[in-house]
C-alpha cells in the first residue's frame, strides 16, 4: 500500500482513506498506509503496535494533549467508494466511514504532519478494532504493552460531534436475560413450558422502562435501556426450552459499572441476568485548564456523548477527554452516512488554532 499525500487537504485525505476498505479486523492496508505516510517525518517518533499507529512529537513543551482516531469501520454495504454529493447546496463527501470517523482520522493525519512546532506536545494514536468488543480494541492492547504513552495532560477523540465539543461518554452495558421452559412436540405443548413465552414479562419491562436523565458537571446525559435481540426456538414442531434476550443499557457517567449491574438486575429481578460486557462511562472533564482553554479556542458550546466512545479510557487514567469530530453521529453506521465538507474544513482549523496558538 502506498504512503498517503498529506499534502493534500483533508477533504481529499477523507475521500483517500475512506475508499481504502478497513472494516474491523481487516486495517492493515490502511495502516500500511498511514505509517508509510508518516515514517520519515523527524518530528515525530513512531510506533507501532498491530495496526495500531502512534506518532509523538517531543519538543520538551510543559503539556502534552493526546489526539485519537480509530481506522476501522463496520461492514460496507454498497456505500464504497465515496462520492460528492450536495445537500440544500451544501457539499458532502458520501460513503462508508465518512462520520465515523475517517474525515476525523484525515484532519489528524494532515496536522500531524504539518505542525512540527506545536504549543504542547502531542501524542498522535490511530487505532484498529474500535467496532467491535472491547477486547479486541487496540487501545485496550496498547495499554497494555506500552502504558506509557497515553500520559497527557488532555485528550481529543476524533469521535463525529458535528464539529461541536462533547464532554465525556455514557457507559455501556450488554446483559442476557433467559427464561427456562421444558421441551416438547407442539401437538402436545401443555407437556412443555415454553421459554418464549416467560420472555413476555420481560418485554414488558422493557416497555414500561422509563430512562433517566441525569446532569453531571452542567451537562444532561440521557440514559436507554433497550432489547437489541431476542433468540429462541429449536424446530417447527417444538417447544422451546430457552429464551435469551439482549439487552443493552446506557448509563450516565455518574453510576458506576457496579451501580448499572445491579440496576440491570434489579429490572430484571427473578430472571437469570449474565451481563456480558461492561464498560464506564467518562465525566465531561471540562473543568480542566487545558479542557478550558480548547473549549474557548474552537468557539464550541459543549454537549454530552450519549454514546460510550474511547474518552472513557483516558478518564479512568485520569486523562481529562472530549469528543471532537466533523460528522453527525446520527449518521454514523447508517447507509447513507456522509459528511459536510465545511465541518472537515472547520474542525482543522479549530484543531490547528489550537494547537499552535495562533
Amino acid at each position: 500500500m502506498p504512503a498517503l499525500d498529506l499534502s493534500a487537504t483533508s477533504v481529499d485525505l477523507t475521500r483517500t482513506i475512506c475508499d481504502i476498505p478497513s472494516v474491523s479486523g481487516d486495517e492493515a492496508a490502511l495502516a500500511d498506509a498511514i505509517e508509510a505516510s508518516l515514517r520519515d517525518l523527524p518530528h515525530l517518533d513512531l510506533y507501532r503496535d498491530g495496526d495500531t499507529i502512534v506518532a509523538r512529537t517531543d519538543r520538551g513543551r510543559a503539556q502534552r494533549v493526546v489526539i485519537a482516531g480509530h481506522i476501522d469501520t463496520v461492514p460496507i454495504n454498497g456505500n464504497v467508494p465515496t462520492r460528492d454529493i450536495a445537500l440544500d447546496g451544501r457539499p458532502h463527501i458520501w460513503g462508508r466511514g465518512t462520520v465515523d470517523m475517517k474525515a476525523g482520522v484525515a484532519v489528524q493525519l494532515k496536522l500531524a504532519a504539518e505542525l512540527v512546532d506545536p504549543r504542547v506536545d502531542i501524542t498522535w494514536m490511530w487505532y484498529d478494532h474500535e467496532e467491535v468488543d472491547a477486547d479486541l480494541n487496540g487501545l485496550t492492547r496498547l495499554s497494555a504493552t506500552r502504558p506509557d504513552l497515553f500520559a497527557g495532560d488532555f485528550a481529543i477523540l476524533g469521535e463525529p460531534s458535528n464539529g461541536e465539543v462533547e464532554g465525556g461518554c455514557n457507559g455501556n452495558l450488554r446483559a442476557i436475560v433467559r427464561t427456562n421452559g421444558v421441551r416438547s412436540h407442539s401437538a402436545r405443548a401443555w407437556v412443555g413450558e415454553n421459554a418464549i413465552h416467560k420472555a413476555a414479562p420481560v418485554l414488558a419491562r422493557l416497555a414500561e422502562y422509563r430512562p433517566r436523565e441525569v446532569p453531571v458537571e452542567g451537562l444532561l446525559y440521557r440514559e436507554g435501556l433497550n432489547a437489541v435481540r431476542i433468540s429462541g426456538g429449536v424446530a417447527g414442531n417444538v417447544i422451546p426450552d430457552l429464551c435469551e434476550v439482549e439487552v443493552n443499557y446506557r448509563f450516565a457517567p455518574s453510576r458506576t459499572t457496579e451501580d448499572a449491574a445491579r440496576h440491570v438486575r434489579d429490572v430484571f429481578a427473578g430472571f437469570e441476568v449474565e451481563v456480558v460486557d461492561l464498560a464506564a462511562g467518562a465525566r465531561p472533564g471540562l473543568d480542566a485548564p487545558l479542557a478550558q482553554e480548547f473549549v474557548a479556542a474552537v468557539g464550541a458550546e459543549p454537549r454530552p456523548k450519549y454514546g460510550w466512545t474511547d474518552v472513557a479510557r483516558f478518564s479512568a487514567l485520569g486523562v481529562p477527554a472530549v469528543n471532537y469530530g466533523p460528522g453527525d453521529p446520527h449518521l454514523a453506521h447508517h447507509d447513507e452516512e456522509r459528511v459536510p465538507v465545511d465541518q472537515i474544513e472547520g474542525v482543522e482549523r479549530g484543531l490547528r488554532a489550537w494547537l499552535t496558538g495562533s
